[in-house]
């Protein structure tokens, strides 16, 4: 069984990551601390308390939005660092840009008005996005953190499920990820047993040598033991965990399979793809 090589994957990251990914391999891999990873954070946040300035690499504009919230919440959750005050912060922000039904769209249009990737569109207006609402409610409810607006986000969650074309892989993946944490844990497993199935055969891609824009179990199940893994079955992620240390490159790094717009863009994303995927070996007992 091929195996990643840690040491080749510490140079890439050296060589090419960003300050906070380096932070963030150093935390889960090295002798880094977590209060390393929260004051390189930093930066990217905004005086009204949300987050912009590339943190999400396809988004180069400073401005805040929430996708770049959701990516904080990941690396301060991923930190053991999610009781940071910059959490509150952005929760008072997210509640200045909520939309009617609950929700927070995708970006604002402020951002548009910078660098970003084709695919970056406008939530249809007053909607929430079922691509990154999910996100933020998953961590606050994993955390016990619950702002005002965490109630009427969830509800919309729920609403935005009925409502899914589980054929769309990131809105099946940021539902995965609210359902392995949102407190109602029977109306959790009652929703993974309807849409699993249907999720299982719509918009993942079971071959790991498949190429193009496809999304792997892995993408939607990362770690062991949770709900998100119920679809699933062990020989379907064992083969997919074989895939990733062979598909290592020779630089140490990992690859995405989305389209490259910018080449910097590349570097920053695959440097955060590497300790990604570094995490998911280890988390499933492979490194």
């Amino acid at each position: 069984m091929a195996s990643a090589d840690l040491d080749r994957a510490a140079e890439f990251i050296d060589l090419n990551a960003r300050l906070i990914d380096r932070r963030r391999f150093a935390f889960l891999f090295g002798d880094g601390d977590a209060a390393a990873v929260v004051e390189a954070l930093r930066p990217y946040r905004n005086p009204d308390g949300g987050f912009g300035n590339a943190l999400e690499p396809d988004l180069r504009a400073p401005d805040s939005t929430p996708q770049p919230v959701a990516l904080a919440f990941e690396m301060l959750d991923e930190a053991g660092a999610f009781d940071d005050p910059m959490v509150a912060g952005a929760c008072d922000w997210l509640a200045t840009i909520a939309t009617p039904d609950g929700g927070v769209p995708f970006v604002l249009e402020p951002a548009l008005a910078h660098a970003h990737a084709p695919w970056w569109q406008p939530s249809p207006e007053g909607r929430g996005s079922i691509f990154v609402t999910p996100v933020l409610a998953a961590l606050l409810h994993k955390h016990g953190v619950e702002p005002p607006w965490l109630e009427s986000a969830t509800q919309m969650v729920w609403r935005g499920i009925d409502e899914l074309d589980v054929t769309s892989p990131y809105a099946a993946r940021a539902v995965f990820t609210f359902l392995d944490h949102v407190p109602d844990r029977d109306r959790a497993e009652a929703t993974m047993a309807e849409i699993g199935p249907r999720v299982l055969e719509g918009a993942v891609t079971t071959d790991p040598d498949a190429p193009g824009e496809v999304h792997f179990p892995l993408d939607f199940a990362p770690e062991p033991g949770r709900l998100s893994r119920r679809p699933f079955d062990d020989d379907l992620i064992e083969l997919h965990l074989d895939a990733l240390p062979a598909a290592q490159r020779d630089d140490g790094g990992w690859m995405f399979n989305w389209p490259v717009w910018a080449p910097l863009v590349e570097l920053e994303w695959r440097g955060w793809l590497t300790v990604r995927v570094l995490r998911v070996l280890r988390a499933n007992g492979r490194l």
